[in-house]
């Protein structure tokens, strides 16, 4: 088999019924499928071994989150193609072939991307990664067909194209590369961990493609959902890490992440999302006290990266646009 599709899980067993026939049903001919569980304490590993033998379970021992968890299953895994999803993810038929195909003909591509809809909604993107994401000049991430909460309807408008980062909820990469780059950095815990680590790809001058002929359906919010704070944390928090480590420079970026996520804190506050404005508002910042301590270890960790690119992001302000332009589809940012 080329490829290894790896599900992480904790204690999903209801998602592991739900959505693991379809990636039974329409991967078998083309690649093995692993479950690595982080810890859970559900009965989600004797499920697998009991219903779907054919299964390899990887088990973790302890829940390091998506970063440590795949860190520590994927030394396991021999596979040329690493296929890293969400438990919470349907499959479509076909949907290997055309990420091969890029893979076979494309030798300094080592992610791939598929079209990501919504479960919920199939006929619109999904919010965790659409189709392919990109980063503004003050490191904020946004997708083609997501920008912050507006989501778009597929109408097949966004074509195969180089992208630069690919979501964690269906992740392709080529195993060697994972492991030459150091995968990925277990300090995130989990969010946006992909970002980093397709930053530091393209800093080593690999690219990042989207496959718009290969689908899947994403539930999203099976583990944290987006209006949690603690999400909120990690989101800010993580952000900066990946600044400082893969930013050509990161000095003056901070220093404007200090003013507009102070902005956004606010923001969030008076938003009062889900009733809880006050815990997002100091959420942000315990992200930046966080950032602050451990900035001498992203440091450490910047220094054995691979600077190689510098043009790194669109130069667009993602909220200029979005929040004082009004403008809400990624075709939309550069018309």
């Amino acid at each position: 088999m080329k490829i290894a599709i790896i599900i992480l899980n904790w204690n999903g067993k209801l998602l592991l019924e739900r959505f693991l026939p379809s990636i039974l049903k329409y991967s078998s001919d083309l690649a093995n499928v692993y479950v690595a569980d982080n810890a859970s304490t559900d009965d989600s590993v004797a499920f697998i071994n009991s219903k779907y033998p054919e299964v390899k379970v990887i088990k973790n021992r302890s829940n390091g989150g998506y970063a440590k968890g795949y860190q520590d299953a994927l030394i396991h895994i021999k596979e040329p193609i690493l296929c890293l999803l969400n438990n919470d993810v349907k499959v479509s038929e076909n949907w290997l072939n055309p990420i091969l195909n890029i893979f076979d003909k494309e030798s300094q591509t080592a992610v791939v991307q598929p079209k990501i809809l919504d479960k919920k909604n199939p006929k619109y993107f999904e919010y965790a990664g659409a189709a392919g994401g990109y980063i503004d000049r003050f490191g904020y991430p946004y997708c083609r067909g997501r920008i912050f909460d507006f989501i778009e309807e597929d109408l097949n408008q966004y074509d195969n194209a180089s992208i630069f980062w690919a979501s964690g909820a269906c992740f392709f990469i080529r195993n060697n590369v994972f492991h030459e780059v150091g995968g990925f950095d277990t300090d995130y815990f989990a969010h946006m961990e992909e970002i980093d680590l397709c930053w530091r790809l393209f800093n080593a001058s690999y690219n990042i493609k989207f496959c718009k002929e290969s689908t899947v359906y994403h539930l999203g919010g099976g583990t944290l959902n987006h209006l949690n704070p603690n999400k909120t944390y990690l989101n800010f928090r993580n952000s900066l890490f990946t600044i400082l480590k893969n930013s050509p420079n990161p000095s003056l970026l901070i220093l404007s992440r200090l003013i507009l996520d102070g902005i956004a804190a606010v923001y969030l506050l008076l938003k009062n999302t889900n009733n809880k404005g006050h815990l997002h508002f100091l959420a942000v910042i315990k992200a930046h006290l966080n950032f602050y301590v451990l900035i001498p270890r992203m440091i450490r960790k910047r220094k054995k990266i691979l600077l190689k690119r510098k043009n790194y992001y669109n130069k667009v302000s993602i909220l200029w646009l979005y929040y004082i332009k009004r403008l809400k589809t990624f075709k939309s940012l550069s018309g």
